[in-house]
């Protein structure tokens, strides 16, 4: 018989408990929200608010029984010193559970689990996150078009270097228009010339 035995095994033995533990409120310190199923939210964040409680003190000892539990230094840095002196005048009720549906694929129920007054935080990391993607974005437009500039002019050169090479090979060949005036009246004289010749041969 299990009476007032409180705690939830989730399917795990205690070592392993105490490690998901840890992780997911690292994870929420660290992060300021995250998304779980229902079942590690309800445990995590009864876990994750007894440590608020815990760094309210600010003592040495509580620092030191903080990382006993997160074994992480950052995650203790981060609840004592942005988690813990915002909840000061707050007497419990740190964190807020969502329910968002079941999960594709095995149907479990799923929650996001976050630090109350710490939306905004959430949303400033979501915008820099957005802008640094669209960053990215002009950057790579930009490439594009400057290779589609570059790739042009090579083109262009291109193309002049070939015109440039046909001129060339038509002065080297020497085919220019034969000039008219003094040049066609010498061909005209010519042939007058063959055509007496050729009379004279037929008289005879």
């Amino acid at each position: 018989m299990r009476h007032r035995n409180i705690v939830k095994k989730l399917g795990r033995t205690a070592a392993h408990r105490k490690a998901t533990m840890a992780n997911l409120a690292s994870a929420l310190l660290q992060h300021k929200h995250i998304e779980t199923t229902e079942g590690k939210a309800r445990v995590a964040r009864r876990f994750t608010e007894r440590l608020i409680t815990l760094a309210k003190q600010g003592t040495l000892h509580a620092r030191r029984i903080a990382f006993q539990r997160l074994r992480q230094k950052s995650a203790v840095k981060a609840l004592f010193d942005e988690v813990a002196p915002r909840f000061k005048d707050r007497n419990g009720g740190y964190t807020r559970m969502v329910k968002l549906g079941r999960r594709s694929g095995d149907g479990a129920p799923v929650a996001v689990l976050e630090l109350v007054g710490f939306e905004t935080a959430v949303k400033k990391q979501k915008d820099r996150e957005a802008k640094a993607e669209a960053k990215k974005e002009k950057d790579k437009k930009k490439q594009k078009a400057s290779e589609k500039a570059e790739k042009a002019d090579e083109a262009q050169k291109a193309q002049k270097d070939k015109k440039a090479e046909k001129k060339k090979e038509e002065k080297k060949s020497g085919d220019k228009p034969k000039p008219r005036g003094k040049d066609k009246e010498k061909d005209k004289k010519a042939d007058g010339d063959q055509d007496g010749k050729s009379g004279k041969k037929e008289k005879k």
